[in-house]
C-alpha cells in the first residue's frame, strides 16, 4: 500500500520522509540488534498492545473502526474546553486503567505544555484532576507540574499519603518535587509519619509556652519507728515552684494530625495568589449533606 501510494504520487513531501525514515531506521538499526534485544522489544511492545485486544468490549472501545472514532487528541478538547473522563474500575481492569490513565495523562501533558510555544496570551484555563493519584503517578509529573501553572493548567489531585506516591514511583526526590509545586494543600486525618513531618516542616516552627513544676520537701530530727517501720519528723518544710519559658516548636504537633482532625475536617494550607493565608483547621461540607438539606 505504501509502495502503491508512493509511485502514484499520493503522498506528501512530509509523508515521503517518514516514509523513508522509517525504512531507514528499520533497515539500519532494527534489523542489526541482537536478538535477545530483539525479544526484548517484541514482548514489550506485545505486553503493552495486548491489553486492548484480549478483551472484547475493550477493544470496541479503544480500537474501533474509523467511522466510530470519536475522540481525535487532546487539542479539540483543550482548545474547546471539553472534558474528557477516565472510568474504568481498577479493581476489574488492573494493570490496563493504569496503561489508559498513563497515555492520556502524558497525551494531556504535551498538549498543554505545547501551548507555551505559541506565546498566546489569550489561551483558555484548563485543569487535570485525579483522584487515587498514587495509582497513575509518573516520573514526568514532577517536571509538569513545575511548568503548567504558566501553561495556566491547574492540577487536582487527591492521594491517601505521602508514602503512597513514594511507594508507586520508588523516588522520595520526584515526591517531594511533586508536593512542593501543589501549592494549596488539605491535609486530613493519618498516621503516615512522612505525611506528617513534611506537612510540619512546610508550615513552620513558633515559640510556644511551656510550664515546669517541682515540688521539694524538707524537715528536721527525722525518726524512725522499728516497732510500726514508719518515720516521723519535726516541722516539716515543702515547697513548690511553678517555671514558664518559651521553646520553638512545631505549630502543629503530631496529636493534630492523628487525633484532631475529625471526619470531614481538614488543616488548610491556601494562597490566594498575591498571599498566603495563615493555615488553620477547616470543616468540610460534603456534597450529600448539602442535597439533604436542600431537600428538607
Amino acid at each position: 500500500m505504501l509502495r502503491n501510494n508512493f509511485l502514484n504520487g499520493k503522498l506528501s513531501s512530509v509523508d515521503i520522509h517518514d516514509l523513508l525514515s522509517s525504512i531507514e531506521f528499520f533497515e539500519k538499526e532494527f534489523n542489526s540488534l541482537d536478538s535477545r534485544t530483539s525479544a526484548i522489544l517484541k514482548s514489550e511492545i506485545t505486553r503493552i498492545t495486548g491489553a486492548f485486544i484480549s478483551d472484547y468490549d475493550v477493544l470496541n472501545t479503544f480500537s474501533p473502526s474509523k467511522e466510530e472514532l470519536n475522540f481525535f487528541g487532546f487539542e479539540e478538547v483543550v482548545n474547546k474546553g471539553k472534558i474528557v473522563v477516565l472510568n474504568m474500575n481498577i479493581s476489574e481492569y488492573n494493570n490496563l486503567s493504569k496503561i489508559i490513565a498513563a497515555y492520556l495523562k502524558l497525551d494531556f501533558q504535551t498538549e498543554v505544555m505545547s501551548r507555551l510555544a505559541k506565546n498566546n496570551s489569550d489561551i483558555r484555563s484548563v485543569s487535570f484532576i485525579s483522584d487515587e493519584y498514587h495509582e497513575y503517578i509518573t516520573d514526568t509529573d514532577a517536571n509538569f507540574f513545575a511548568q503548567s501553572r504558566e501553561a495556566k493548567c491547574i492540577n487536582i489531585v487527591a492521594t491517601q499519603s505521602y508514602t503512597s506516591l513514594m511507594n508507586a514511583i520508588n523516588n522520595q526526590y520526584t515526591v517531594k518535587v511533586i508536593i512542593q509545586n501543589l501549592i494549596n494543600k488539605f491535609w486530613f486525618r493519618t498516621d503516615d509519619t512522612f505525611t506528617i513531618e513534611d506537612a510540619q516542616k512546610q508550615l513552620g516552627k513558633e515559640e510556644k509556652l511551656k510550664y515546669s513544676q517541682s515540688v521539694s520537701e524538707s524537715s528536721k530530727n527525722q525518726k524512725k519507728s522499728y516497732l510500726s517501720n514508719i518515720l516521723s519528723y519535726d516541722k516539716p518544710n515543702f515547697s513548690e515552684s511553678l517555671n514558664t519559658y518559651t521553646q520553638f516548636d512545631f505549630v502543629f504537633d503530631t496529636n493534630f494530625f492523628t487525633q484532631n482532625l475529625n471526619t470531614f475536617n481538614c488543616l488548610a494550607f491556601l494562597s490566594t495568589g498575591s498571599e498566603i493565608i495563615p493555615p488553620k483547621k477547616l470543616k468540610l461540607i460534603p456534597y450529600f449533606i448539602i442535597d439533604e438539606d436542600m431537600e428538607s
